[in-house]
């Protein structure tokens, strides 16, 4: 049953929410610095960020399943704050200068992870947001209209919010750039196999442990 407050919670807020809300703070932070890795999956490769950034369609969609899709997209919208702060300080911390025993090469390493194009982030931030709440309203819409089974809702929600996130992010950073239409169909196809395959059980999961921790009393 949906609640925004259980019985054994903490005023407010129910624990499932407040542990799910936690994780997807960290999960948020720590998809841009991952997405400077790129990994074969098969033929296909794909910058590791998206595992993140899955977890991120994971949490999003397990709230909104247990507590409604204006809490969801709630969370989705405070999201911003964490990715935002990373950033700022991630800036801050670049335009300071190194200690003068620090390796030259620890520091050209740093760097060159930590620094992106303007563009780069502007893209992620845009597909974040977008691709995150067009998952949520999905999700949320298949469920109104008597979708019941909360797998299928989960891989069609999770493919179709990757498909705009890909295209979103690629168009804006890297357009003009480069050629972008390979690097675009092997994003997209490597993301819309790991929503389809990986998203379905670990929101069924997700939502078996968020229900377990709102029932569980307080010892």
């Amino acid at each position: 049953m949906t609640t925004e407050t259980t019985a054994g919670a903490a005023p407010g807020i129910s624990r499932s929410l407040f542990a799910f809300s936690v994780f997807y703070g960290g999960m948020v932070c720590i998809a841009g610095v991952l997405g400077n890795k790129q990994v074969a999956l098969g033929p296909l490769a794909v910058e590791a960020g998206i595992f993140a950034f899955l977890l991120l369609v994971v949490v999003s969609s397990t709230v909104a399943e247990l507590h409604g899709r204006a809490t969801a997209n709630r969370l989705v919208i405070l999201g911003f704050i964490p990715l935002l702060a990373s950033l700022a300080l991630t800036l801050m911390v670049l335009a300071i200068p190194a200690a003068e025993k620090m390796d030259p090469q620890y520091l050209g390493a740093f760097e060159t992870i930590m620094t992106g194009t303007p563009r780069i982030w502007v893209g992620g931030i845009i597909a974040y947001g977008v691709s995150t709440l067009l998952n949520v309203t999905i999700f949320s819409k298949l469920k109104r209209e008597g979708g019941k089974l909360l797998w299928l809702r989960a891989g069609i929600a999770g493919v179709l919010s990757q498909i705009v996130d890909t295209l979103i992010f690629i168009t804006i950073a890297f357009y003009g750039v480069f050629p972008i239409g390979d690097l675009l169909v092997g994003q997209m196809l490597a993301k819309v196999v790991l929503s389809a395959v990986a998203v379905p059980p670990l929101i069924v999961l997700a939502v078996k442990l968020g229900r377990s921790l709102d029932s569980t009393p307080l010892a």
